[in-house]
């Protein structure tokens, strides 16, 4: 007979809590890596905010607060699948409404688009400034998530009818008058409802970051190739997206750079990162307007590089690190450079365990789902965060161009940090409906040895044939 000793203090608290505990605790050493990480990484922070390191670090106490705030809340409240998936709806009506507010620079007391880096990127609401990328990654994986679910539940992938009740809500209805009724047919509703919203998002991405939408477009593809849509529905909306790109393209060529601005920016990256910059310094008289700028261009991944070399196996220790004094987005663009410098290789190692631990434990989960709406939503997130942090490393290691992505719940930047515990959030409630179910079939199950007596009587059998 089995027994299940209730635990006291801590463990039994720990016991009590439901949801994949690993996950659990990969988000509270991220959110503390975070927290030390950044008290030591700030100090060009605290001159160019004229403000002091304790102000820094007192903030991301603060954030880091919110971001479990977030984490617990959505752990909490979102009990039913259901729920999450009317909720996810919203996803792409709300990613539009942002970039569209970027796209159009809006300017009012409560909504105020703002400039970063030379790129219309972040909307200041009511003080808070806000990076509209980090929250679009989120809704879309969410969105398509629903998408393709829905899309299942409606047609057969033969392209036959399933259910017509189970199909999208407003595109039936259209279809049932004589203006609309192309809206009823499969590959109408595939278009306005998945491809559709993944190029539209695609272009307004395009006017603030090239890279951006690169990376943000990967993510929503891979979502729907892992929610089931076939590769053969996807080649026509790929042409289609070929020649979006190439329209856009001409329009900053036409312009005279005025229009997609950032195509200049990720040319400008490319060239640099596929010649020699130290070569091309040596060419350039020194003193002049040209050494100067050539020398900012490569000033920070070549310190990156130094800061990685110098880190060493157990790296210079906390609060020791030369180069945050070098390069001034030491604490975002390059914090993993940072860790190594001041943690070493076992520091890098921690930081790697953590996202590939996020990854299997993400595996388990969608392995024991049944359903299909979990099931992407789990992937798309994971791979979200676990798939920027590789870019991002690889960015620090030199071996991939600039792109400005940020190590996920570690750099600094509140609008990410918010953004990402969103998905933590989203991942743990989800996780907590799968253990149930696992649970309650694990309680269903019948034990492989029923009654201990009769490998007993079996044991004495085999004596008397002795």
């Amino acid at each position: 007979m089995s027994r299940q000793k209730k635990e006291s203090g801590f463990w039994g608290f720990v016991q009590d809590f439901e949801g994949d505990k690993v996950i659990w605790m990969i988000a509270l050493v991220l959110i503390m890596v975070s927290i030390l990480a950044i008290s030591s990484s700030t100090p060009l922070l605290a001159i160019q905010s004229k403000s002091t390191r304790t102000a820094i670090i007192n903030e991301q106490f603060l954030i880091s607060a919110l971001g479990l705030g977030i984490i617990v809340f959505c752990y909490t409240v979102i009990r039913k699948i259901g729920f999450l998936r009317i909720v996810s709806q919203l996803g792409y009506a709300v990613s539009m409404f942002l970039l569209l507010c970027l796209a159009l620079r809006v300017r009012t007391p409560i909504i105020r688009a703002s400039e970063i880096n030379g790129a219309v990127r972040a909307l200041t609401i009511m003080g808070f400034q806000l990076h509209v990328f980090e929250f679009v990654k989120i809704f879309m994986v969410m969105y398509l998530s629903w998408a393709v679910h829905v899309y299942h539940e409606r047609w057969n992938d033969d392209g036959s009818s399933r259910n017509r009740e189970k199909g999208f809500t407003l595109a039936e209805m259209l279809s049932e008058t004589n203006t609309f009724r192309w809206m009823g047919e499969r590959k109408w509703q595939l278009f306005l409802y998945i491809f559709f919203p993944v190029l539209s998002v695609s272009v307004l991405i395009l006017l603030g970051s090239v890279s951006s939408t690169l990376f943000i477009g990967a993510i929503m593809i891979v979502t729907i190739l892992i929610g089931g849509i076939r590769i053969k529905d996807m080649l026509i909306y790929a042409v289609v997206g070929a020649g979006l790109l190439a329209g856009c393209i001409g329009i900053y060529y036409v312009s005279g750079g005025k229009v997609f601005q950032r195509f200049g920016t990720a040319v400008g990256r490319i060239t640099l990162a596929s010649e020699d910059p130290e070569e091309e310094l040596k060419k350039l008289p020194k003193g002049t307007a040209e050494f100067q700028e050539k020398l900012d261009q490569i000033r920070q991944p070549i310190s990156a590089k130094v800061a990685v070399s110098e880190g060493g196996i157990f790296g210079k220790g906390p609060g020791r690190s030369t180069q945050r004094y070098v390069v001034p987005v030491m604490f975002e663009d390059y914090m993993f450079s940072f860790i190594v410098e001041e943690y070493g290789i076992l520091g890098a190692i921690l930081v790697l365990i953590l996202y590939g631990g996020l990854l299997a434990r993400g595996w388990i989960l969608v392995r024991n789902s049944e359903n299909m709406f979990a099931k992407t939503a789990i992937s798309g997130l994971v791979l979200l965060i676990s798939g920027q942090a590789i870019m991002h490393m690889l960015i620090n290691v030199d071996l991939f161009p600039l792109t400005g992505q940020t190590l996920p719940m570690i750099s600094h930047g509140n609008s990410s940090f918010l953004a990402f515990s969103l998905a933590f959030g989203i991942i743990l409630s989800i996780s907590r409906m799968v253990k149930t179910k696992m649970d309650k079939l694990a309680a269903e199950a019948k034990p492989i040895v029923e009654n201990n007596d009769e490998i007993k009587a079996s044991l004495d059998d085999l004596d008397q044939i002795d």
